[in-house]
């Protein structure tokens, strides 16, 4: 999947919808609901679309609970709704 950014947007916006009010998603929560089969491939790119949901305001990306900056963060990540 060459592009696969916007799906990946709309796959981490929708598992953020389903959960409850300050729950996170791990990314590859949404790699692997866009391709089921090849989710480790997306995700250096889920990752991307995580950190372009956070730059618009819209998301987290928090390790051990704390707020990160995905450009500088090393190992896995989680994905939360900003607290409003």
């Amino acid at each position: 999947m060459d592009d696969a950014g916007p799906a990946l947007e709309r796959a981490i916006d929708a598992l953020l919808d389903a959960r409850a009010s300050g729950a996170t998603i791990c990314p590859s929560e949404a790699a692997r609901a866009v391709d089921p089969e090849g989710w480790r491939d997306l995700m250096p790119q889920a990752r991307a679309a995580a950190g372009r949901l956070a730059e618009r305001g819209e998301v987290e990306v928090t390790q051990r609970g704390a707020v990160v900056d995905l450009a500088t963060a090393r190992g896995p990540v989680r994905v939360r709704r900003v607290s409003r």
